[in-house]
């Protein structure tokens, strides 16, 4: 079974300086169908004014995971880390047993948008830890490209969550296809973040997400004149 959440149902939120659009329940918003996937808690598509952000705020028990597609997000937390990140970069925090951090856009006059995720963790009171990666444009284009999972990847750098689950980003020019095979109980969550994509003969706009149950094969194809970027998420 494939359940699309085409962009124009999602969350909103708007504070002048922070335009978010939210496929679960967050802060003030809250849909009964949508508060969770399966281990997937929070899926947030963050548009950033210059200048702006998040401040010190705290986290515990939650593996956070951000995903820059414009811009840079300056990131400082209570373990001493303070880095910028970038397109074809990811970051993960641990929360673990309590992090403080804050976020914001590292420009003064241009926007960032930025995804974030969070993944409920499979144990609680952890180290707190953090990761980031960069990848050539390249490795994400017509391929999985993995970002995050449970453990080290032989075939290519990824950073590590507390939690079997995967995320991998892909990159499609128009009429390009590629091709997922699920394991038995496994679920995934597919978000487009640029562009149009069609899953197994649904068409996701840019900001549309699927959840996916009881299926075994998932075919991707870029649609439109520009093709797409999207995240898939492989899920207990």
């Amino acid at each position: 079974m494939i359940a699309v959440r085409q962009s124009k149902d999602r969350g909103k939120a708007d504070r002048g300086w922070l335009k978010g659009f939210y496929s679960f329940s967050f802060g003030d918003y809250h849909d009964p169908a949508y508060s969770n996937f399966s281990v997937l808690r929070v899926l947030n598509d963050d548009r950033i004014a210059p200048g702006k952000g998040f401040g010190p705020h705290a986290h515990r028990d939650m593996e956070i995971i951000t995903y820059v597609l414009e811009g840079g997000l300056k990131h400082r937390d209570s373990t001493g880390e303070c880095h910028i990140l970038r397109p074809n970069e990811v970051q993960t925090m641990s929360a673990g047993s309590g992090i403080v951090h804050g976020e914001w856009n590292a420009s003064e006059s241009d926007p960032v948008h930025s995804i974030q995720i969070w993944i409920t963790p499979a144990s609680e009171d952890l180290q707190p830890s953090y990761q980031q990666i960069a990848f050539a444009p390249v490795e994400k284009r017509g391929r999985l490209r993995l970002l995050a999972g449970p453990q080290a990847s032989e075939r290519e750098q990824a950073t590590i969550i507390n939690r079997d689950a995967r995320l991998y980003v892909t990159e499609l020019v128009p009429g390009e296809s590629i091709r997922r095979m699920l394991l038995p109980g496994r679920r995934a969550w597919i978000q487009v973040v640029r562009g149009d994509l069609n899953l197994n003969g649904d068409i996701l706009d840019e900001g549309a997400g699927a959840g996916v149950s009881e299926e075994r094969e998932l075919w991707f194809t870029g649609t439109g004149n520009a093709g797409c970027e999207f995240l898939l998420f492989d899920l207990p």
